[in-house]
């Protein structure tokens, strides 16, 4: 099955964010690390996993950078795009789906990440699925945390991770999200 997706890479306040969607769904967000080849290296990799190519198009991704911006502003709490989380199966996929049970502003460990994926006890199993997320922010892997509630790596970046949970408890916390985007 050959596709074709649309990607533009899109400025976030934790760096750039590339965006791939194909057929009305978001296939993948990921923040890129600084290198000039982060972006051509993960959509090779979302090429091949696809079997298909992926084009610029930011009106393709329109959608998704607005809704990343509204999270941003502090005004959406729930972002509401179909996700193609095609090649994602069995439990990995079952704890992709659980995080979005984990509110706005709240954590959860990755033990209790595991539970709600129906697999008591596979904690390293749900860690493994937080960092193989290939939708990052919109699947809220940022909110699970270690058990002593320390926030781990993030795929290397706790500063990341750090900024997204300060801005989800300040929101909260002031109220500034609008009801039209909760």
């Amino acid at each position: 099955m050959t596709s074709t997706a649309a990607y533009s890479v899109h400025p976030t306040p934790i760096g750039e964010a590339l965006i791939v969607v194909a057929d009305g769904c978001l296939v993948a967000l990921d923040v890129l690390d600084v290198s000039l080849t982060a972006a051509d290296r993960r959509l090779e990799a979302i090429s091949a996993r696809r079997q298909g190519i992926v084009v610029p198009d930011a009106a393709a991704t329109a959608e998704v950078a607005a809704q990343l911006d509204e999270y941003f502003a502090g005004t959406r709490r729930r972002f509401t795009l179909d996700l193609d989380l095609h090649g994602v199966d069995g439990f990995a996929r079952r704890a992709l789906e659980a995080m979005d049970e984990i509110p706005y502003g709240e954590t959860s460990s990755y033990g209790e990440l595991a539970i709600l994926a129906g697999s008591p006890g596979a904690h390293r199993a749900a860690g493994s699925a937080c960092a193989r997320t290939p939708i990052s922010i919109v699947i809220p892997a940022h909110r699970v945390v270690r058990a002593d509630g320390s926030i781990g790596e993030y795929g290397g970046h706790p500063e990341r991770k750090r900024f997204l949970l300060d801005l989800e408890a300040r929101v909260v916390r002031d109220g500034t999200a609008r009801s039209a985007a909760v």
